[in-house]
């Protein structure tokens, strides 16, 4: 991604169809700065570009709350998100347990940078703040989208089309998670070329259904054909900023490990119906969320890909009030 575009059409969709002369009055500047800014010539810092977001009429803390989707973090209630304290709390959000020193790799900013900006001491110019959030969250485009249409974005509008693409077919078409897991394992790769049908045998699903996923993958570039075989992309559908897509995948896997349960399929069922302190249902809830963690560390590290799995992994309270 070129952080420089995206940096310069950003600003020009935020002016609209204001005159830049107008525009730089209308943000306080006695000098033209939309052109300079619009031409690459200087940048405002992160905060002054969402400042003059605000004086487009967009209310940032919103902005910021949707990306959160809608479970925005209390900090934002208390921080201003138009200035360096603000961006800087939103940087520290987004990069999670990420090590400062990893994001210096990523991005090929200085580790020095990275931390005066992530402390609040220095503020970073627009184009190194979106090259640091997409390498900390891997979800620039959804922040900007909440700021500006996609389409007045040209250099990144294609892409946000085939990551919204990916994100609504997801909910209809939710076996085709499983289908690019079993293109990985070796069994498949075993194949001297791809059976149709194969697939759909080792998942237990109609024809029909590898059918319509290979296509919709094919459709939206997450496979691609070999000659031989369909051979996945290293592409992750992210839908934390789409909640009704999430709980719909959610409720997929949740109704699938049923239907196994009620046929007595192999497989490890628990599950266990308990009472205790509020305390100790927190301590209870990070102890899921870490097991979750560590299982995705263990996903990630494991060779070779042999077996498809789901891991369907609940905890919740069942009073109102839990």
């Amino acid at each position: 991604m070129d952080f420089e575009r995206v940096a310069m059409e950003f600003l020009r969709a935020l002016r609209g169809p204001r005159s830049q002369v107008a525009w730089s009055r209308r943000l306080g500047y006695r000098s033209n700065v939309a052109y300079a800014w619009e031409h690459g010539r200087r940048w405002p810092t992160a905060a002054e570009a969402f400042r003059a977001s605000a004086r487009n009429n967009v209310d940032v803390r919103a902005a910021w709350g949707r990306f959160f989707a809608n479970a925005p973090p209390d900090w934002l209630f208390q921080l201003d998100p138009t200035t360096t304290r603000g961006v800087a709390a939103l940087l520290e959000e987004v990069r999670a347990h990420t090590s400062i020193t990893e994001l210096a790799e990523r991005t090929g900013i200085s580790r020095y940078a990275i931390s005066r900006w992530l402390a609040g001491k220095t503020e970073p110019r627009l184009p190194d703040f979106l090259r640091l959030f997409e390498a900390a969250s891997t979800r620039l485009l959804d922040l900007v989208s909440e700021i500006v249409e996609m389409e007045a974005l040209p250099s990144v509008s294609e892409v946000w089309r085939r990551i919204e693409a990916r994100r609504n077919g997801a909910a209809s078409h939710p076996w085709t998670q499983a289908i690019l897991r079993v293109l990985e394992i070796e069994d498949y790769l075993a194949l001297p070329a791809h059976e149709p049908g194969w697939i759909a045998s080792r998942l237990g699903i109609p024809e029909e259904e590898e059918a319509r996923c290979l296509a919709f993958l094919k459709e939206t570039d997450q496979i691609r054909w070999t000659g031989v075989r369909f051979e996945g992309r290293t592409l992750a559908v992210d839908v934390r900023s789409r909640p009704t897509i999430s709980r719909a995948l959610k409720a997929h896997w949740t109704r699938e490990g049923a239907q196994r349960i009620d046929s007595g399929a192999s497989g490890q069922f628990s599950y266990l119906c308990f009472s205790v302190s509020r305390d100790d249902m927190e301590r209870i809830r990070e102890l899921h969320l870490r097991y979750f963690n560590t299982l995705r560390g263990i996903i990630s590290e494991s060779t070779p890909n042999e077996v498809v799995c789901v891991a369907n992994i609940q905890l919740f309270g069942l009073e109102s009030d839990a």
